[in-house]
């Protein structure tokens, strides 16, 4: 079954299209987006450390447009992924009442990474390490959906 998933960080120009465009190559099966939590860099394209560090992995990143996470993503998405634990608090506050799509950590899907959030490149500058956590993640998220579970609650 195809699954709609969305990918959140805070500006959505680093993490969050990252794991967009990872996901979409891993699982093309299913439907990805991103967005960020804050409007900074609405209708920007990913910032371009990180475009570089993808591009290098065969992952394209360039069509992709910086977009905020809004309250109507709820009943978009089967699953929100969120790159720590401010983009879910920041997420949860816009949960309509009475709706029950689950909000995720990245992390969750590679618990064999000792990671509990993906980091921000964009201050740590470690745009390949980060692309490392995210496709750990992204794999592991990927068996989960295929696998005989996909429920996220």
């Amino acid at each position: 079954m195809t699954q709609r998933i969305l990918f959140v960080c805070l500006g959505n120009i680093c993490r969050s299209p990252a794991a967009e465009g990872v996901f979409r190559a891993q699982a093309p099966h299913h439907t990805a987006d991103s967005a960020g939590t804050a409007g900074w860099h609405i209708g920007n394209p990913p910032y371009g450390p990180m475009q570089s560090s993808a591009s290098a992995r065969d992952v394209e990143l360039g069509g992709l447009r910086a977009r905020q996470f809004v309250a109507e993503d709820f009943d978009q998405f089967d699953l929100i992924i969120g790159m720590d634990a401010d983009n879910i608090a920041n997420i949860e506050a816009l949960r309509p009442d009475g709706n029950d799509t689950p909000v995720r950590l990245l992390t969750e899907f590679a618990p064999q990474a000792g990671a509990d959030h993906v980091p921000d490149p964009y201050y740590t500058r470690d745009f390949d390490g980060v692309l490392d956590l995210i496709e750990i993640a992204v794999a592991g998220l990927v068996d989960h959906l295929d696998g005989s579970s996909s429920t996220f609650n």
